[in-house]
């Protein structure tokens, strides 16, 4: 799944493409978007932003409408030149929106409404989202009271849950346990304020980082890197490493499937020793 950072990236660049520009084609494979487009046609609309919340990418048009996308597993967005070769199958085409100057394509986008602002305001899964870790306004105070609310649930598992906060995926839930040498299994309830807060801050440190280090890509698997190492081949600490030998110790990364999802967990057993009793 696209994580926090990916989808932030590529609201940015489509905001930079699109926003300010006439749309002069809208097409989509879903009958909901369709229908609200037959009665009140895209076409014509200026783009007036593209943002990131979450994991939920907001399309903001004229005219009091906005086009809400989520990525899940396997959604991208992807811009082109008009007339440029797509990179995707158009089979994979579930979006389109076109100005003069670019093509936005929505691939494989398992979710997508068009919704008014007052529609936006009262949506119940964007209400019920945590504090976004690359909001300019991120309460952590609030992300903090939101884990303890979950003391039974691993701190892995938390880290997912969007309710709690928002942007973290399985790739950075590993990543930043291994930093903070916490072991995921612990639940919340057995970890300190200021290993929880510790947690936070390095979630909102990483994402950040990925942010303003990468090059403004669309692609949310392109040069993730929390290492901060200029090598290449280590861009990673243990997320995909498993039984390879951890790069502070050298014990072999275990992986684990976990939670609802049966996501993989990866962790050092060494430097992510268990708390004792």
């Amino acid at each position: 799944m696209p994580e926090g950072d990916a989808i932030f990236r590529a609201a940015r660049t489509l905001h930079r493409a699109l926003a300010g520009s006439r749309v002069t084609r809208f097409e989509s494979v879903f009958p909901a978007l369709t229908r609200v487009d037959a009665d009140r046609p895209l076409a014509g609309r200026t783009v007036e932003s593209v943002s990131a919340r979450g994991k939920h990418l907001l399309m903001r048009f004229s005219g009091d409408l906005v086009l809400r996308t989520h990525m899940r597993m396997n959604g991208s967005w992807h811009i082109y030149r008009p007339g440029e070769r797509w990179q995707r199958p158009a089979r994979d085409m579930r979006i389109l929106v076109a100005t003069d100057d670019f093509v936005a394509v929505g691939f494989s986008v398992p979710v997508a409404e068009l919704l008014t602002l007052r529609e936006l305001s009262r949506h119940k899964e964007l209400q019920a989202l945590g504090p976004d870790l690359l909001a300019a306004d991120f309460d952590g105070a609030d992300a903090l009271q939101r884990m303890r609310g979950h003391p039974r649930d691993a701190i892995a598992d938390a880290l997912l849950n969007q309710r709690i906060v928002a942007g973290i995926g399985n790739v950075f839930k590993s990543e930043i346990l291994f930093v903070t040498g916490i072991d995921p299994f612990q639940p919340v309830s057995a970890l300190s304020d200021e290993e929880l807060v510790r947690i936070i801050a390095e979630a909102k440190a990483q994402l950040r980082a990925n942010v303003l280090n990468r090059s403004q890509t669309l692609s949310p698997a392109v040069g993730r890197r929390t290492t901060r190492s200029l090598d290449p081949r280590e861009t990673l600490w243990v997320y995909g490493r498993g039984g390879k030998p951890c790069r502070t110790c050298g014990t072999p990364i275990r992986a684990k499937k976990t939670g609802l999802d049966a996501r993989l967990t990866y962790w050092c057993p060494q430097c992510q020793q268990p708390r004792s009793g």
